[in-house]
């Protein structure tokens, strides 16, 4: 008894080792592996601002904290949240109606993503409702409800754009499904289609200057326009989800465009998983801000991105590692946001 005894003690010491180094081995692994962050179509602003972002926190972390990020391209919102939920990306990047809708299983997000966590605001998503001026009327987004078979583009299928295209239109109610012929493209292909005539306008959310607006402003400015936005139309989208606030550009934020242009826009955000370590978080989460500077010479869409913004417009809870990094900044964080 006594030899079997000791035999099962030993047994269980080696066991016991063996979870130890292989729980080592697991939590350095997670340190050190290299994290993705998934973003959009390279035509867009999420992809540029997303390589910079990745770029600034490698050369940053990658050799002091073991800690390496690179940014890929996608579909967009509604495909990163579900390479988030496969664990196929650690972080993504989001339109903020997306943040909302992924973590209470609403709009086109069937299920509570309770798996994410929210790390930043990020900069403006602009709203940029292109139309051909031979079909503008008002100058306003309720042009659009005078289409007629006509091809429009809200975004590639399944797309983030996409989506909160259809809420933003079903919300106004322009019936866009019978007096649109509806078109599916990323940004880039869909301003070659307007400039070959293939389609009359075109649905871009990015943070502005986007190049793809730029370049059809440089071909096309005294055929096109991005319509307006009235108090009307604003407060009807805002009435469930009040992410959205007026976003102005003055003349010449585009080429030929030489009138003021008044939108609007809501908050990018950038998500995580639950999982990812708290430190990992809180390290990429002061890298961003503490390099914001750079990014903003890297990406002219970052220069509205602010410290003191960055809890607003959140759709799920803060990530215990951002929760930390804003603490210590002295934010005032809603209770909303706050799981412990």
């Amino acid at each position: 008894m006594k030899f079997r005894s000791f035999s099962g003690f030993c047994c269980n010491i080696f066991g016991l080792t063996v979870l130890i180094l292989l729980s080592s081995c697991t939590d350095q692994m997670s340190q050190t592996r290299p994290f993705v962050l998934t973003t959009a179509t390279t035509g867009g602003t999420y992809y540029p601002v997303g390589v910079a972002i990745a770029t600034i926190a490698h050369a940053q972390l990658s050799e002091s904290q073991g800690i390496s990020l690179t940014a890929i391209s996608s579909a967009g919102s509604l495909e990163n949240l579900k390479l988030l939920r496969d664990n196929q990306a650690q972080f993504a990047l989001l339109q903020g109606p997306f943040g909302a809708w992924a973590w209470s299983g609403e709009g086109p997000v069937s299920q509570p993503q309770i798996h994410m966590r929210s790390v930043s605001a990020m900069w403006h998503n602009v709203e940029h409702f292109v139309l051909l001026n031979t079909l503008v009327t008002n100058g306003d987004i309720m042009d659009l409800d005078n289409l007629d078979g006509e091809r429009y583009v809200l975004g590639a299928r399944n797309s983030g754009a996409d989506k909160t295209g259809r809420f933003i239109l079903d919300t106004l109610g322009i019936d866009y499904e019978n007096k649109f012929t509806l078109g599916y493209m990323g940004y880039g292909p869909t301003t070659g289609a307007l400039q070959d005539g293939n389609i009359v306008g075109m649905n871009i959310p990015a943070g502005a200057p986007v190049s793809s607006i730029s370049q059809a402003f440089a071909l096309m400015g005294d055929r096109i326009s991005i319509l307006n936005w009235t108090q009307e139309a604003l407060d009807k989208i805002n009435a469930k989800y009040p992410l959205w606030d007026w976003y102005e550009f003055p003349p010449g934020t585009y080429p030929n465009q030489d009138k003021l242009v008044r939108t609007i826009s809501s908050p990018n955000v950038l998500v995580t998983r639950e999982d990812i370590s708290e430190e990992v978080v809180y390290e990429i989460t002061k890298v961003i801000w503490e390099n914001l500077a750079t990014l903003q010479e890297i990406h002219a869409a970052t220069n509205d991105m602010r410290i003191e913004l960055a809890v607003t417009g959140l759709g799920a809870p803060l990530h215990p590692g951002a929760l930390r990094y804003y603490r210590e900044a002295g934010l005032k964080i809603p209770d909303r946001l706050i799981l412990e």
